[in-house]
């Protein structure tokens, strides 16, 4: 596996253990429906989140999470869409960030609640 990728896959491990330390029920983990993909989906509080992770080793190009642009926010959305379709929930859905920065034995997390919000299409 390439550099980055064990980087990513550390960084999403570390999103995960965030979550579940701070009360979150994490229901997937790299949910796709055919080229859709949403990083983590948990509960908490009768709430549906949807994760989008960010893991760089430094921010000397600029911040993990400002590589999420509206594009992206757009395919997340669509994907949370088809998920809550699937599986039928009926619940209100909330949009967040968790970036994680350094290397694979040493990430600084930070969590970003209601990081953005669905666009009118």
């Amino acid at each position: 596996m390439a550099a980055h990728n064990t980087l990513g896959k550390a960084g999403e491990d570390a999103a995960v253990a965030y979550l579940e330390q701070n009360g979150y029920e994490i229901c997937d983990r790299n949910w796709r429906k055919n080229h859709l993909e949403l990083d983590i989906v948990a509960q908490k509080d009768g709430e549906l989140i949807v994760v989008e992770v960010k893991t760089r080793s430094n921010t000397d190009y600029k911040e993990p999470q400002e590589a999420v642009d509206w594009k992206k926010i757009r395919r997340i959305v669509i994907a949370a869409d088809a998920y809550v379709k699937h599986f039928c929930i009926d619940a209100p859905i909330r949009f967040d960030i968790i970036t994680a920065v350094g290397d694979k034995e040493h990430l600084k997390i930070e969590h970003i609640e209601d990081a953005f919000y669905p666009p009118m299409f």
